[in-house]
């Protein structure tokens, strides 16, 4: 188990201690309003934790507080990890940023694209341009989200089963398979829109290496980096340590128990889902962080080399432009102007344009369950922050953190 602790001066790291205390109590506030059960927040530099903030519940009914060790289901901060895992093939030889997914997925051979009508009677066309590797990794292949609901297709999904889950019994292969069976939303590469992009591209990575996605990253990510408590589903043991998962109540805002989503993390999926399966540990996600920081390499194992990582951290969207402009369907917590689209993850263009104190070049994702993270290299700074509320888009904590974080930085 990782132990995640402060473990540098604020002063040394170029933050007034003073101001970083901000953050808790900001946060704080959350909690007395009873808007969050519980948060930890996490502020690194230079590799070195200068600030932790925590507080309130990891579980509301049983009375058990938010610790450093606490376990959260951090839903679509998985989608990094996978992007990283398809990006090791690629600096393998065994696939190309170029190549056509359905060489290995021939399901995909013969995409079909939306025109018209509704989700019970559609009109298509082929797709002009096959489903390439990098239209996965930068959600541009043309791949929705069933809660989406803003396009007959999304509807379409959602009468699949597809809406914030897949089908029970339902494997990998058969998500994939399913999946092809759907119209695009658009032609592959003209437009961005957040999607199940990433679950495919976990298929690829199986399909590829020859392994099930649960073992290539525990094999070839976990273990190396050093995530004990990382993976699909939480050790029988620690089930304890599990954060529950909550919503807003409809009437009061406070936060209320889900069940049903919370079973994610506590049982073992039929699917392992490469865009929000995971669970894991603040200290174990901060590792993974640190080491897209460093370029690929942490503690001398090296994952990416840091060219890769760097192409993976740069605006993929055609002309340079931010996914306000390219979007289809955005689903954000705030608006994403300034912000374009590399091989994973959002990337920070213009803080101008984006109106905020960050740095060009961050790069970042978050979670369904209102976590999220960012890695800053030109300040050297990552941050992390856990909490368990469904969807991110209750309210602005990352636009919030942002401002809080950097308000902090004096030197």
């Amino acid at each position: 188990m990782i132990e995640l602790k402060v473990d540098v001066d604020p002063a040394e790291a170029g933050f007034d201690a003073e101001r970083l205390r901000r953050i808790d109590e900001h946060f704080d506030g959350y909690l007395e309003r009873n808007l969050l059960p519980g948060y930890l927040a996490v502020v690194t530099r230079n590799g070195k934790v200068a600030h932790l903030a925590s507080n309130g519940m990891r579980d509301i009914e049983a009375g058990l507080p938010v610790e450093t060790d606490t376990i959260w289901r951090v839903f679509s901060m998985t989608k990094p990890v996978t992007s990283v895992a398809a990006m090791m093939l690629v600096e393998a030889g065994l696939i190309d940023l170029k190549d056509p997914i359905s060489r290995w997925l021939p399901e995909f051979a013969e995409p079909r694209v939306f025109t018209a009508g509704s989700s019970v009677k559609m009109m298509t066309e082929p797709a002009t341009e096959p489903i390439r590797l990098w239209h996965l990794l930068t959600h541009t292949a043309g791949l929705t989200y069933g809660f989406h609901r803003t396009h007959p297709v999304d509807s379409a999904y959602r009468e699949a089963g597809f809406d914030w889950g897949t089908p029970p019994g339902l494997d990998l292969a058969g998500f994939s398979e399913a999946i092809a069976r759907q119209p695009l939303l658009f032609q592959p590469g003209s437009e961005w829109n957040y999607s199940v992009a990433t679950d495919i591209l976990g298929r690829l990575v199986e399909v590829v290496s020859g392994q099930p996605l649960d073992a290539f990253f525990r094999e070839r990510i976990f273990i190396p980096l050093g995530m004990t408590e990382t993976g699909f589903q939480t050790d029988p043991d620690a089930l304890g340590r599990l954060a529950a998962l909550y919503v807003p109540h409809p009437a009061t805002k406070a936060p209320f128990r889900h069940d049903e989503m919370g079973t994610v993390g506590r049982v073992a999926p039929s699917c392992f889902s490469g865009g929000g399966g995971l669970v894991a540990t603040a200290g174990d996600y901060h590792r993974f962080t640190q080491m897209l920081l460093r370029g690929g390499e942490l503690d001398g194992v090296r994952l990416l080399g840091p060219r890769t990582v760097r192409l993976m951290a740069t605006n993929h969207l055609p002309g340079g432009v931010d996914l306000e402009t390219y979007g289809s369907g955005v689903f954000s917590e705030a608006p994403y102007d300034g912000f374009g689209f590399g091989l994973g993850f959002s990337v920070l263009d213009d803080p101008v344009k984006a109106k905020t104190l960050a740095s060009a070049g961050e790069f970042a994702w978050g979670g369904a369950a209102s976590t999220a993270f960012w890695v800053d290299p030109d300040e050297d700074v990552t941050v992390l922050f856990f909490t368990q509320l469904l969807p991110s888009t209750t309210y602005p904590i990352r636009v919030e953190l942002r401002n809080l974080v950097y308000q902090a930085l004096v030197d």
